[in-house]
């Protein structure tokens, strides 16, 4: 379970480690009775439920059995699988390529119905021309030093946003209004790039709203990214790995930070008058 800033992930870690030094209590055991009974050293039981080492399954199958409690062993697996899923560093993610990663989550785009996604750094995925996306990713391969598969993965981005058109979708987008400023790709492309989202960003299914930039932000700050898949998951790409979040009461959080900035936020006309005024500035 690699560390994280996660509080969700750091919160799970400590929960599972609660489970299995309740599994000790329950069965009357100290620190050093079960070792022995594991044939471990007694640091290693005290590591595993101070949260400073992860168990393996193999470690949590020889704790249960060494409680006597074989029955739970494979529940408490489950549990390390779920904890460890929540936080995926970009190197693991990424090992098999860009195109591999964009893949990997096209599961989950084309069966949400609900999409909420808010972003104070990039225009999102689903809105993202084919210019724009192609130097975020060229970008991204150089900085992470990963096999040149750029093309394929931008095809791969590209051909995911058929939800937009087919099915039974809704969007509801947010954006910070340095977004439309940001320079990515260059004048070119961004002038590209605003135009598409006065087309795209106003679909009938599709919401769009732009958090003005203003000299006094007292209300909410500019967060990180995230997006709310079904009011089920929340997925936040952070610099260092991407993080899913599935215990309902963190997700409310997210969803209550999206319409806390979704009061902040201009729509319709007032939105376009943004986009065209960045595009001017572009010249």
């Amino acid at each position: 379970m690699p560390a994280s800033p996660s509080s969700s992930a750091e919160a799970a870690r400590k929960a599972l480690a609660a489970r299995l030094r309740d599994l000790r209590l329950d069965a009357e055991l100290t620190v050093r009775e079960l070792a022995d009974r594991a044939d471990w050293s007694h640091s290693k039981v005290s590591r595993i439920e101070n949260v400073r080492t992860a168990p393996s399954p193999e470690d949590i199958r020889a704790w249960a059995r060494a409680c006597g409690a074989d029955g739970q062993a494979e529940d408490l697996v489950a549990a390390l699988r779920t904890v460890e899923g929540m936080w995926i560093e970009w190197r693991r993610m990424e090992r098999r390529g860009l195109r591999k990663a964009q893949e990997s989550v096209r599961p989950l785009y084309e069966r949400t119905r609900a999409f909420r996604a808010y972003d104070s750094w990039l225009v999102p995925g689903l809105l993202q021309t084919m210019g724009y996306t192609a130097a975020i990713l060229h970008a991204t391969r150089k900085r992470r030093g990963l096999v040149d598969d750029v093309d394929a993965a931008v095809a791969e981005r590209m051909d995911r946003q058929h939800v937009l058109y087919e099915g039974r979708h809704t969007f509801a987008f947010l954006l910070e209004e340095a977004v439309l400023r940001a320079g990515i790709g260059g004048r070119e492309v961004m002038r590209e790039q605003l135009r598409h989202l006065l087309t795209v960003g106003f679909l009938p299914n599709v919401s769009l709203g732009i958090v003005p930039m203003q000299p006094s932000r007292e209300a909410m700050r500019p967060v990180e990214g995230f997006w709310i898949f079904d009011n089920a998951q929340v997925a936040v790409e952070l610099v260092s790995g991407y993080l899913t979040i599935s215990q309902p009461q963190e997700i409310e959080m997210y969803a209550q930070v999206f319409r806390e900035l979704g009061d902040l936020a201009v729509y319709g006309e007032k939105a376009r008058t943004l986009i065209h005024e960045a595009i001017t500035v572009l010249g």
